[in-house]
């Protein structure tokens, strides 16, 4: 595979299906593309009923439909956006999709669910192939499936019949190690919410030294398996405190504070620019339906659009000098 290197953002998260066909969902998409982005992750999900469900189902309500998936796919390509189709599985009972699972003795019930999810991702790798998405990602922040190595050996060779793409798994920060059937993936994934604040010191030299210890761990990983790294998600809020815990999506009641969020961007653009292993960022998020460009300065959650943040991707990512 050739080097890569992804200047994306993750589009069109936690909306119901018929979000991407509209007029706001395009507009928003040329604005993403005006940030310099040259990747979307095109992430939407489905439900299985519980954590521990051995059947994943078509939620007509929720669940983007095929051409949901072909316009947005469309409407990017004319753009200039290459794409890396993120099919998710969540669970209904509002229990994390890390903790999908069953005990390490069911495995009557693990190969049943195995069956679904593999039956599941066939569908949109044949999509993704159908429509020439440049990425698969075959799952995200699984954790508790990720021990059955012979399965997920099994399942990526299934994807491979259908898609003739690159392979990306999305880990989750921290738990990348324990992963050993990374050597069958072209591209090892993570959700890079590490906390890089240190209590109320939000600064970015804070930021970049904890990033250091990061990129050490991640490169560490690329010996390992000899394959680029990178960050499916990675973003934080723009609230007071969200460098320290970037996962966060509950904590309305902080305060605004856009340095905070666009020191978290500048010193992980900093830190992994430039490493020649390190395969890029899709942040997370970029909304189907943007606020009004004058309530950025009120807004709490992930998007950039209209804040200092933008002001630092933007840079990176469009300025000649800082091309990979």
């Amino acid at each position: 595979m050739e080097q890569l290197f992804v200047k994306g953002m993750t589009y069109g998260w936690d909306v119901k299906r018929g979000a991407y066909r509209t007029e706001a969902a395009v507009d928003s998409l040329r604005k993403l593309k005006a940030t310099g982005s040259e990747w979307i992750a095109l992430s939407f999900y489905t439900y299985q009923e519980t954590f521990s469900s051995t059947k994943i189902t078509f939620d007509y309500d929720h669940t983007m439909t095929d051409r949901d998936i072909a316009f947005a796919v469309g409407k990017a390509k004319e753009l200039g956006l290459k794409v890396c189709l993120k099919p998710v599985v969540n669970s209904r009972d509002g229990i994390w999709r890390a903790r999908i699972g069953f005990p390490k003795e069911a495995d009557d019930y693990w190969a049943l669910w195995f069956k679904s999810y593999t039956d599941f991702l066939l569908h949109y790798a044949e999509l993704a192939e159908e429509l020439d998405c440049e990425m698969f990602c075959i799952g995200c922040e699984m954790v508790s499936t990720e021990s059955r190595t012979a399965q997920w050996r099994q399942l990526i060779e299934a994807v491979r019949q259908v898609y003739s793409g690159p392979l990306v798994y999305n880990a989750n920060h921290g738990k990348e190690e324990g992963i050993h059937w990374f050597d069958k993936v072209d591209i090892i994934g993570t959700s890079a919410y590490f906390p890089v604040a240190e209590g109320e010191d939000a600064s970015e030299e804070t930021m970049i030294k904890h990033w250091q210890q990061v990129k050490d761990k991640m490169y560490h990983l690329h010996r390992q398996f000899n394959k680029p790294i990178l960050f499916m998600e990675i973003g934080c809020r723009s609230a007071k405190g969200c460098a320290r815990m970037p996962w966060d999506f509950n904590h309305m009641d902080l305060p605004v504070n856009q340095e905070e969020q666009a020191a978290f961007y500048s010193s992980a653009l900093t830190v992994f620019w430039h490493e020649k292993w390190f395969a890029g960022f899709f942040w997370w998020d970029w909304s189907t339906n943007l606020y009004n460009l004058d309530e950025a300065m009120h807004d709490k959650g992930f998007d950039i659009y209209g804040k200092k943040a933008e002001v630092v991707l933007r840079k990176w990512y469009q300025h000649g000098k800082f091309a990979k």
